[in-house]
């Protein structure tokens, strides 16, 4: 660990002065999040050299000219080209079972860490400059890019790995000692490493390792959509779960009862939080990694893509003192993004805040966070019973699954508290049935639910590809629309092209449908009106159904009409 401050040893080596480094300290205040031997190479007051030196010094590490050594085809060959870019790292010696890599950022103390877990080797870290790093990364990788394709068709060659396998992978009692070696084997690394590495650089939510008689297909989730990468040969799947499962401290023997674990990793200088769920199937285990990348997703209200009119409104809405905000939406609609980013917002000093998930996706300074666990008792019920006590503020209840949890909530909001929670139901409107059948009483929900907001996700057409195309026929119909009415609305699609991976799509936006509860929708639901007429009470009382938050990013070229067709219903 570093002992002085990088500003004091640039002055004790005689790099800066006293004067300079008051100015130094003054602009790095200015950039918060800017390493501070950046802000003095951007002042123009140290040279990258001079950097290098000063961090050596600071963590008590040998400092390396990479223009001065030769490298080893061998000791390149430990790190594939997608890690040294991301990891900033190129590695310099192998000596054993130790990997010397030289890096700018020694104080970026995770990178051995994760090298550890991803190489099986031990780490020494040297300091390099960044200039002398970009140097040889570009000698050494960009002319002979590894990729997925290269790594599959060399496995497939490789009889060896291939007997090891069979020999493993049958019915009778696992070799824990062969199958540890297995996973532990460069072949396996190298696959996982690049499919976990790239399907984190492209911003991937999931990856699914899916085992079927024939073949082991492995699918990355971006944007909401499945892909499928090149597949690995088939008998690849016993390594490659058995890997997964060492990497997430899973019990390797147990190959007859569902797992979950998880892995911690800091890629490209942020953490990223992989969830690991392995299913057994008829053909092996299935695994899906869940991708938690906090830098991909911005816990900011601003940022979730709701209109002024409507964000202006659910700000009204949860700076109330009391009641129950619901946010409604099928899996992977973005209900987690939008309540973390209003608790963003409301955490403020004066107020408790406490949630409690299933799991706890992002951590959130300043907000007491409690996961749930079934198999202790920890359920949503008694842990909102026990939060009660706490003295919170405001409380942020994962989901409402049972009736227990929903009048746990019902009371908590008559008590002066404001609950979030989250609903699976296809509309705002909808919930208040959902409620019902849940056996909640009409009077408690008119007394204590404030607003309904529903959302979903559909993908942005890629700027760099974006063109204006004739709608057909059918394309019309769907929307409810004939050609003579379109006036001078236009449709627009991606062609594809290299920034989107040829997919037409880069990245998702938010529909939003905001439903508050006013006193005519209250009258209407204590009546037992139907679903459709509150739908049509909130749509004259301004609410935005979702179809017309979609229609809304067609006409202005930011999605598709499939896309709005494939995650909304005609309105009634």
């Amino acid at each position: 660990m570093a002992g002085r401050r990088l500003g004091q040893i640039l002055v004790d080596m005689g790099f800066i002065d006293d004067d300079q480094l008051e100015m130094l300290v003054d602009e790095h205040e200015q950039q918060p999040g800017t390493q501070i031997g950046k802000v003095a190479e951007d002042m123009g007051l140290v040279t990258d050299s001079q950097i290098a030196h000063a961090l050596a010094e600071q963590f008590n590490i040998q400092i390396v000219d990479l223009g001065e050594i030769q490298i080893s085809s061998e000791t390149l060959d430990e790190v594939t080209e997608t890690m040294a870019q991301m990891y900033r790292v190129v590695p310099v010696h192998l000596d054993g079972n130790t990997l010397s890599v030289a890096t700018p950022n020694p104080e970026n103390i995770t990178v051995a860490d994760q090298l550890r877990t991803f190489l099986g080797r031990d780490i020494q870290l040297l300091v390099t400059t960044d200039t002398e790093l970009q140097r040889l990364l570009d000698e050494f990788y960009d002319s002979e890019r590894e990729t997925i394709e290269s790594i599959v068709e060399e496995l497939e060659h490789d009889q060896e790995l291939k007997e090891q396998i069979e020999a493993l992978s049958g019915d009778g009692p696992i070799d824990l000692t062969g199958a540890e070696a297995l996973a532990d084997s460069v072949p396996v690394r190298r696959l996982l490493n690049m499919v976990l590495l790239l399907a984190i650089k492209d911003h991937a939510s999931d990856i699914h390792f899916e085992p079927f008689e024939d073949e082991f297909r492995i699918r990355i989730k971006a944007d909401g959509v499945l892909y499928e990468m090149v597949p690995p040969p088939r008998h690849l799947a016993f390594a490659i779960t058995t890997r997964i499962k060492v990497m997430s401290n899973l019990d390797i023997a147990e190959r007859r009862l569902p797992q979950d674990g998880r892995i911690e990793l800091v890629v490209g200088g942020h953490p990223v939080d992989l969830r690991v769920s392995v299913m057994p199937t008829m053909f092996g285990e299935s695994v899906v990694m869940r991708i938690l990348d906090r830098s991909v997703v911005s816990l900011d209200l601003e940022m979730v893509g709701m209109n002024e009119e409507t964000i202006t409104t659910f700000r009204e809405v949860i700076e109330k003192p009391n009641g129950i905000v619901l946010v409604t939406g099928p899996t992977g609609s973005g209900k987690t993004t939008t309540l973390y980013s209003a608790l963003s917002e409301l955490n403020k000093m004066e107020d408790k805040l406490i949630t409690t998930e299933d799991p706890v996706e992002y951590d959130i300074d300043g907000i007491i966070q409690i996961p749930i666990d079934h198999e202790i008792g920890v359920t949503f019920a008694s842990c909102l019973r026990a939060i009660l006590r706490q003295d919170p503020d405001k409380v942020l209840v994962g989901e409402i699954r049972d009736i227990e949890t929903a009048e746990i909530a019902v009371q908590a909001s008559l008590t002066g508290h404001l609950v979030f929670s989250t609903l699976h139901t296809n509309d705002a409107p909808s919930t208040i049935t959902r409620m019902k059948d849940m056996g909640i009483p009409t009077f408690l929900i008119t007394a204590t639910v404030e607003a309904i907001l529903a959302q979903r996700l559909v993908r942005r057409i890629c700027s760099e590809c974006r063109e204006e195309i004739e709608p057909s026929e059918d394309m019309l119909a769907q929307l409810g629309l004939k050609s003579g009415e379109l006036g001078d609305k236009k449709f627009y699609r991606g062609h594809g092209c290299d920034h989107c991976n040829n997919v037409g799509y880069k990245g998702r936006v938010g529909l939003f449908e905001l439903m508050i509860m006013n006193d005519e929708i209250r009258s209407m639901i204590m009546a037992n009106e139907s679903t459709d007429l509150i739908r049509e009470t909130a749509r004259q009382n301004g609410m935005v159904t979702l179809r017309d938050a979609g229609e809304s990013f067609i006409w202005d070229g930011t999605t598709t009409a499939e896309e709005v067709i494939r995650e909304t219903i005609v309105d009634a």
